[in-house]
């Protein structure tokens, strides 16, 4: 054992207890140290030099992201790099909340890409008779699979990056723009560039709310909740609250208040018809 390996044990010992609150053992023997220290350290990051990324190492990124598992080998996440600047302002102005988009030198959508399939099927003179809602769940976990591999990537060479989901709010805008054709559709943007400064390590709900032995347990969640609350509260203070208007001020305001309160106002109650409108069939 040498002296990097034990520190790097040390690292995702410290990191996961922060993120966690539980304290994992890590055998400083262990391959891939490092890889694992990279994981149980990623931050979101939201600030990004005036530093251009080499078209080069962005081809080599998105190359070990499309070297990711796919189901039965079908390959249906793609990637839509945004480079033109019209293309850029067209969805950006669409989300003012989120400055940083603009200041990413990379800016990412990834699909799920369920139209390459049935278009085989007809060159190869074959019937394609798996046109329901497995179709779009298929392309649409291998997308999700691609970003996360680019991602994991992307941060192993020193990139940061920010998941943008909210351009799903505007589904009919990303079509367009992107000219994506029937069957494909968007998962989320990714902003990618070189880190302004460290990210913010989010604490994360308990491993046990979350890993399930033999059968799924949820009498827990509860203590599970308030446990978790009170843990990201000491370490996140001054969490914003949500439409006070509406649910006044909380004496107490952790996650689980924070997602129920913005989850209590509809959000993308059009992307079911929208999927439709691409051609998806969701019986």
């Amino acid at each position: 054992m040498t002296a990097t390996e034990s520190a790097d044990a040390t690292a995702i010992e410290d990191v996961l207890k922060a993120r966690f609150g539980e304290t994992i053992a890590v055998d400083p023997s262990l391959q891939g140290l490092e890889t694992l220290k990279h994981m149980a350290s990623r931050r979101v990051c939201r600030r990004y030099l005036d530093k251009p990324v080499d078209p080069k190492l962005l081809r080599l990124l998105l190359a070990c992201a499309l070297s990711s598992p796919s189901k039965s080998d079908l390959q249906q996440g793609d990637v839509v790099i945004v480079q033109d600047a019209a293309k850029r302002k067209a969805i950006m102005d669409l989300i003012p909340s989120m400055p940083w988009m603009k200041e990413a030198p990379i800016f990412l959508v990834f699909c799920g890409d369920a139209q390459r399939l049935p278009r085989i099927s007809a060159l190869r003179g074959k019937p394609y008779p798996n046109d329901h809602l497995d179709a779009f769940f298929n392309s649409t976990v291998d997308g999700a699979i691609v970003m996360t591999s680019f991602i994991a990537a992307a941060e192993a060479v020193g990139l940061g990056c920010c998941q943008i989901s909210v351009v799903r709010d505007n589904c009919d805008v990303l079509r367009d723009t992107l000219a994506l054709p029937k069957r494909v559709v968007p998962i989320a943007g990714l902003c990618v560039g070189w880190p302004a400064g460290p990210g913010r390590l989010s604490a994360r709900l308990a491993i046990d709310a979350r890993v399930h032995v033999d059968t799924y347990e949820a009498g827990k969640l509860e203590a599970q909740l308030d446990e978790y609350d009170r843990r990201r509260n000491a370490a996140e203070p001054g969490l914003r609250q949500r439409d006070t208007a509406r649910w006044g001020e909380a004496p107490f305001y952790g996650w689980s208040e924070d997602k129920a309160r913005q989850y209590a106002t509809p959000q993308r109650t059009d992307f079911g018809a929208f999927v439709r409108a691409q051609g998806f069939k969701l019986e």
